[in-house]
């Protein structure tokens, strides 16, 4: 049995753009749904999707047989959790609240096997290696890993060439409403500002050789984002696309309808 091919990897190193959809709902009937789309990827989110271990594992194999390819973003970069969902078989992480080239060296060395890096050597147990069935999973797993970066605070901007100069960065993924509001914007991801900041950003990115990404459903933003250099974008998020139908469809019949909801529920 062959080893998966990472083939985000591939298409980032190739200068393609590659176009994703969030998924923060945690059910593997959703994910199905997004995965038969076509986009190129789908995000797993687990720092603010209410995803563990297990359901991010069935949502895995829920879209595993369609060509969209997995991402996942875990809760913080901690090397234990990083070594489970790598077992899961995900090979591509996207890492919150990067602020170090330090911290960006201590995840490069949690996605690989020595003597490259520190992952616990145990595949033969996991779905990673299908159980033992490919061949030299150990031998031929680092090549596969994909590592995103979020630059995300003002920290982190501020140390953002040191960050691409680590070796075993993919990527760099810009969240804009966090750097908002570490620079006082809190809840305006598109102040004028912080764009340029993004865009300035995404340009150091590109010019470092590696691959910048973003978060945005603007069309119009999303165009000058990838003019900067952005390479694998997020247009949508699965919950916010449910809420805006749903709600559309809703005023269609009730025009003067509030949000619904019992009070103190929960």
């Amino acid at each position: 049995m062959q080893i998966p091919f990472n083939q985000f990897k591939a298409a980032l190193r190739a200068g393609r753009n590659q176009f994703g959809l969030w998924l923060g709902l945690g059910e593997t009937f959703s994910a199905e749904i997004c995965a038969g789309a076509g986009f190129d990827w789908l995000l797993i989110d687990a720092e603010h999707g209410p995803n563990d271990l297990r359901s991010i594992l069935a949502q895995l194999q829920a879209s595993a047989p369609y060509a969209s390819q997995a991402v996942v973003r875990p809760p913080q970069g901690d090397h234990v959790l990083i070594k489970q969902l790598l077992e899961t078989g995900v090979q591509t992480l996207l890492i919150p609240m990067v602020e170090s080239a330090a911290q960006a060296r201590g995840l490069v060395e949690a996605m690989r096997y020595p003597p490259a890096g520190i992952r616990g050597v145990g595949s033969a147990l996991a779905r990673a290696s299908r159980w033992g069935r490919i061949e030299n999973y150990a031998q031929l797993a680092n090549e596969q890993m994909c590592l995103l970066v979020q630059v995300e605070t003002r920290a982190g901007y501020e140390q953002l060439d040191a960050i691409l100069a680590v070796d075993g960065v993919d990527g760099v993924f810009f969240g804009s409403a966090d750097l908002a509001a570490s620079y006082d914007y809190l809840g305006q991801s598109t102040h004028p500002e912080i764009v340029a900041a993004i865009e300035h950003g995404l340009q150091r990115v590109r010019a470092a050789g590696l691959a910048g990404g973003v978060l945005c459903s603007d069309k119009t933003l999303n165009d000058r984002y990838m003019q900067a250099g952005a390479r694998f974008v997020a247009v949508g998020v699965d919950a916010l696309l449910l809420t805006a139908a749903t709600t559309a469809l809703c005023r269609i019949y009730k025009p003067d309808a509030t949000a619904a909801g019992v009070p103190g529920s929960y």
